[in-house]
């Protein structure tokens, strides 16, 4: 089956949605400050992100253009949230083991956390693998923004 990512998904609008877990694999949190020019993300490979020469499982975040006490601030809430080794690489940071959310309400959740916590805007993505356009769509997915992915 195709490989679908929605995009462009505000928090309360992925607070809202239920889908089948399994199905998510991938979700990106982008947060951009006021400006547009400095943003923090933050998300999540169910297979695990690549980390040198090893994929590390578990919630990772990057940033640009942002202060060290707003990057900070996110990876401290982060880590309080859902625990794991903390392990940095220049603009990224790695929670490895740590809790892994794939709920619409927690990923909404954590969106509307980011924001407060920087002050800025999020924009959700998920990927799912395994479901169809129509399944999705009975779940709540907003067709409007839904991207095939081509050959996925």
């Amino acid at each position: 089956m195709a490989r679908m990512r929605y995009w462009k998904i505000t928090p309360e609008e992925a607070g809202a949605l239920e889908y089948d877990r399994e199905k998510l694999v991938n979700w990106e949190i982008k947060c951009a400050l006021p400006d547009q020019s400095s943003f923090v993300g933050v998300f999540l490979y169910r297979r695990g992100t690549p980390f040198d020469y090893e994929s590390v499982r578990g919630v990772c975040m990057y940033h640009n253009n942002v202060g060290k006490d707003v990057a900070g601030r996110v990876a401290g809430m982060l880590a309080e949230r859902y625990g794991g080794k903390r392990i940095e690489k220049g603009e990224r940071m790695f929670l490895k083991g740590s809790d892994e959310p794939y709920g619409g309400d927690e990923i909404g959740s954590l969106a509307s956390a980011v924001e407060s916590e920087i002050g800025g805007k999020a924009v959700i993505s998920l990927e799912f693998e395994g479901a169809t356009a129509e399944e999705l769509a009975g779940c709540g997915m907003p067709e409007a923004k839904l991207l095939p992915i081509p050959g996925g």
